[in-house]
């Protein structure tokens, strides 16, 4: 860990962000804003949950900002992943290209900056500087005003889904019931509707004929 003069903080790892920079993500009370280029960088295994569910206690109408690449949707547990976000009410937005950084801004007053792996191993920079953290706030405002909502983002392209999502989509278009269409698959009648509700919600479908027929709509064949 070093210090500078601006009284910014380098920190490595994960657990040393966790230890060193927790209260921060926990202290949020005005917005929580997040640019990442992925699901994985902000993983911050053991706090994340915990921000979460003090969140909700203390702050449960702090906004919630999350900015992400095209690359935060390229499989379908991540888009799976972002819709539950939205659905419990953080706001996303797509950029159109790949972020060259990723940041969080805590209240304007603090922000942490993730540096690129090296050995496995990322770094980052909490910053207090007041010009800094507005200039960062700044970037992201302008970013995020030029940049598709997530809805908006997914009704423009196709969904992103596995080659197990497909053959669920091929045996639902046959209409086999599900027992049928568990067995042809090889997974439980459990797992096969856990997975049809995935897909629904996925696709912001309220039926499953409504799945097929987007899925069709966007020219989403199964990958190579």
């Amino acid at each position: 860990m070093t210090d500078d003069l601006d009284r910014n903080v380098v920190l490595r790892g994960e657990r040393e962000l966790i230890e060193r920079a927790g209260p921060l993500f926990l202290g949020a009370r005005e917005e929580f804003a997040c640019a990442a280029a992925d699901l994985n960088t902000w993983a911050m295994p053991g706090l994340r949950e915990r921000i979460v569910a003090e969140r909700r206690q203390s702050t449960p109408d702090l906004p919630v900002h999350k900015l992400y690449g095209p690359g935060a949707l390229a499989d379908e547990e991540s888009e799976r992943r972002l819709v539950g976000l939205a659905a419990r009410g953080v706001r996303i937005r797509i950029c159109p290209n790949p972020l060259p950084h990723e940041t969080i801004i805590i209240d304007r007053r603090a922000a942490v900056l993730a540096g690129p792996p090296v050995q496995g191993v990322r770094t980052y920079t909490v910053v207090r500087s007041p010009g800094v953290v507005q200039g960062l706030a700044s970037l992201f405002r302008a970013t995020w005003e030029t940049s598709a909502d997530l809805e908006e983002f997914r009704r423009s392209r196709p969904p992103a889904l596995s080659q197990e999502g497909h053959r669920i989509l091929a045996v639902l278009g046959e209409g086999l019931k599900d027992e049928a269409a568990a067995r042809r698959l090889g997974l439980s009648l459990r797992t096969y509707r856990r997975r049809v509700a995935e897909l629904m919600t996925q696709l912001d479908a309220g039926t499953r004929f409504q799945a097929g027929l987007r899925v069709r709509g966007l020219g989403a064949g199964p990958p190579e």
